[in-house]
């Protein structure tokens, strides 16, 4: 048996969950989520699975975990921080959306979806804020791609205490 998947759900006053045959909707003080589910799952407090199939049991510690983190996003919200160093490397922000300079020709304007927000407490220090845990990480992700650091002098775009293996350049 899975030792993820038996475990209860907690949830805390002020959340409701909803469970409907293939969703499970989560609302809480930070937003409203919603997670299609495979209608196998039987969903309560605790997530059960039908059989001892191997789909069933792949599914059934995913689908206890998924509604888990809806909760704990609804109640608390995820953040993801990132750092951005090397030289001229700035973020700022412009209404919702966050703008970057990374040393190309033109700055790179990431918008905020529905959902997410942005906040720039120093030019070279981004965090990402959400209920979703999926879509802060995607969000985070997306920013990080914009210039990944490199290896040889660590200038770019890191998460927070992410460790970039550096390499030794070229010797005379």
């Amino acid at each position: 048996m899975s030792r993820i998947g038996r475990q209860p759900i907690t949830v805390p006053a002020g959340v409701t969950v909803a469970i409907e045959p293939e969703r499970v909707i989560v609302n809480g003080p930070k937003g409203e989520l919603t997670e299609r589910i495979n209608r196998d799952m039987l969903v309560e407090i605790t997530v059960s699975r039908p059989t001892d199939r191997g789909e069933h049991r792949a599914l059934h510690g995913l689908t206890r975990t998924l509604i888990a983190n809806m909760v704990t996003g609804v109640t608390d919200g995820y953040e993801k921080r990132l750092e951005i160093q090397g030289v001229g490397y700035r973020a700022l922000l412009k209404g919702r959306d966050l703008e970057l300079a990374l040393g190309y020709s033109h700055p790179v304007s990431i918008k905020a979806p529905e959902g997410i927000e942005f906040e720039v407490p120093q030019p070279t220090r981004i965090t990402v804020r959400g209920a979703s845990k999926q879509q802060v990480g995607e969000i985070a992700a997306i920013i990080r791609k914009q210039r990944k650091p490199e290896p040889y002098k660590g200038k770019g775009i890191r998460y927070e205490g992410e460790h970039v293996a550096r390499k030794v350049g070229k010797r005379a």
